[in-house]
């Protein structure tokens, strides 16, 4: 049940807070409060420990399977050519399922109590505490439940022997999307490149949250027409 003019209490675990503010939860989601330490979630220590990851499980679990992955269509007879070019096809389709995923699943508008509460799970969480440093990353237990649908959909489209190498190179792609926006919270680019991604997600956090889904690329959003101008350009008009 959503309750009119409800008000979160920061200090209480906030997950089963955020579906009573109905249709204020999208305004409410997007103003973030930066700070390094994080939001209670649950009351229960269990549950609450598990939402938590630190970065470098990721390529830790992730990296393994990705070479097991490729192995496999190694041993089914593929070369070595053939298995980077499956990698590099594999990156490619997840720079595109991490665009439509950001922009048509994560910013999905919710104002019922429970399509609050999971998008907050989901993403919301991560628009208001930005910095959270152990909610940035994809909790394992949920990137293998994921794995399952993956691999039965790529299978749909391709051969027995170059499933395994295709999964294995948009699994790569996720580790390299998952550490890629960690560091675009918390490091200190020098280069040009990366200090143009940092712009330009910060950009989607606190500037306008409706354009700049991609995090490892801008490509998608330059094909889709949603990347945001920039401020001098914006000026300029």
């Amino acid at each position: 049940m959503v309750v009119k003019d409800y008000t979160v209490d920061l200090n209480k675990p906030l997950v089963f807070q955020v579906g009573h503010l109905g249709e204020s939860y999208q305004e409410w989601v997007h103003q973030p409060i930066v700070s390094e330490e994080g939001p209670r979630f649950f009351e229960n220590d269990v549950v609450e420990f598990l939402t938590r990851n630190d970065w470098w499980v990721i390529p830790l679990i992730w990296f393994p399977v990705v070479c097991w992955f490729e192995s496999m269509s190694f041993r089914m007879g593929h070369d070595l050519p053939q298995i980077a070019l499956m990698i590099v096809t594999g990156i490619f389709i997840w720079t595109l399922m991490e665009y439509t995923l950001h922009r048509f699943l994560f910013h999905i508008n919710t104002k019922s109590y429970w399509t609050n509460t999971l998008h907050y799970l989901l993403h919301g969480c991560h628009h208001k505490h930005p910095q959270d440093g152990l909610r940035l990353v994809f909790p394992p237990a949920a990137t293998a439940i994921l794995l399952v649908p993956l691999w039965n959909l790529v299978k749909l489209a391709a051969t027995p022997s170059t499933t395994p190498g295709l999964v294995g190179g948009g699994l790569f792609g996720y580790v390299l999307y998952d550490m890629t926006h960690y560091y675009l919270h918390h490091g200190q680019p020098t280069s040009e490149v990366p200090r143009y991604l940092k712009r330009y997600h910060l950009n989607h956090h606190f500037r306008i949250q409706t354009m700049g889904f991609g995090i490892t690329s801008s490509l998608w959003d330059r094909v889709f027409g949603t990347l945001p101008v920039s401020k001098s350009a914006a000026k300029s008009r």
